[in-house]
């Protein structure tokens, strides 16, 4: 029961969060307001997320690694033809977006400029480029890279072509559906970085 009502209260800290996020920007919100809001005492939410960078963090932890991330990761789990997992990079690229722009959309809209927003995504392209490393490694370890890519190339051209920017471009401001941008995306990565 403790465990039950310490994960309520994180939900209650976070929704309190983005609503606040959401409404006046990440600059503009204290972690008193955010308490008020949980109905928890500013204390309990340093207690928990030491920080209002660490409460950013898991709302975008919670936003791009939930569901639909874990479904998408499910899919790459049981594949080992490397060929066939760079161009199911693009589901999960597909599942990361779709639910940031959900979840996360309005945050960004009036917090694009919060450098403590910057530095929260900073961190996490850092760590979307180390987890895209493997299937690269696979490519290249079975002789299938494109001819004339290094190993640091072809990482960099999946981690671009796999970027927010990109989804944001193509989806959100282009109109495209989201089967759309992933079949592109997918033949795209094939054709960057498979040898022919």
């Amino acid at each position: 029961m403790r465990a039950q009502s310490a994960e309520e209260t994180r939900a209650r800290i976070l929704d309190a969060a983005l609503a606040l996020f959401g409404d006046k920007g990440v600059d503009r919100v204290t972690v008193a307001a955010i308490g008020d809001r949980a109905q928890v005492a500013a204390s309990t939410v340093y207690a928990v997320f030491k920080s209002k960078a660490g409460i950013l963090r898991a709302l975008m932890e919670r936003a791009l690694f939930g569901s639909r991330f874990r479904s998408a990761q499910d899919i790459l789990a049981g594949v080992t033809d490397p060929v066939a997992l760079i161009g199911l990079t693009a589901e999960v690229a597909r599942a990361i977006y779709e639910s940031e722009d959900r979840d996360l959309g309005l945050l960004r809209n009036i917090s694009g400029f919060s450098p403590l927003l910057r530095e929260v995504e900073q961190e996490f392209e850092a760590l979307r480029y180390e987890m895209q490393e493997a299937r690269v490694r696979a490519l290249f370890a079975a002789g299938k890279a494109k001819a004339g890519l290094s190993l640091d190339e072809a990482r960099r051209i999946l981690w671009m072509y796999t970027s927010r920017d990109v989804y944001r471009m193509l989806v959100c401001e282009g109109g495209w559906p989201v089967e759309r941008y992933r079949g592109w995306l997918s033949q795209t990565l094939v054709d960057a970085l498979v040898a022919r």
